[in-house]
């Protein structure tokens, strides 16, 4: 696995996961969003399609199995307010994903989820920055409730 770093941009990928009207989010355990609730999502590995990434990091985080149908769009997340509590900022470029999951949860979580849980729309409108780890969840679950959705086409992988 390849350093992380934070003090330049870097790529994440992640799903909005969406079962009966309400989306699937994980309680965190790592120090830096410890006991707060976000979509499942991770960095891309170098050299790593962000495709192969996705279900890699959906099924460590939840246990599901999980194929992308679309992309729900690229965001571009920088959290200055990391300063004041870590010494930090960080520059994040989110493609997120929808598809489907499997019907059952298989294995064990990975050390960096607590838990899951099913929150319907107007839950994580009403998170605040002590509840829910990133903000921009909430444009997220919008664009998913408002039937923004892109090709998977849109994006390539070239590896030389």
């Amino acid at each position: 696995m390849t350093k992380k770093v934070l003090t330049q941009t870097f790529g994440v990928v992640g799903a909005i996961l969406e079962r009966n009207g309400k989306i699937l989010l994980v309680k965190e355990t790592k120090e830096i969003a410890k006991g707060m609730w976000s979509h499942p999502a991770g960095w891309i590995e170098l050299g790593e399609n962000p495709l192969e990434a996705v279900k890699r990091e959906i099924k460590e985080e939840t246990c599901f199995d999980f194929e992308p149908t679309h992309i729900l769009g690229v965001y571009s997340f920088f959290k200055e307010f990391l300063k004041q509590k870590f010494g930090i900022t960080s520059h994040s470029i989110k493609i997120i994903f929808i598809g489907k999951i499997s019907d059952h949860e298989t294995g064990e979580f990975h050390d960096d989820v607590s838990e899951t849980k099913w929150f319907s729309p107007e839950e994580i409108y009403q998170m605040d920055m002590d509840t829910l780890r990133d903000v921009d969840i909430k444009k997220m679950v919008k664009d998913y409730f408002a039937g923004k959705s892109y090709p998977l086409d849109l994006l390539t992988h070239t590896k030389q």
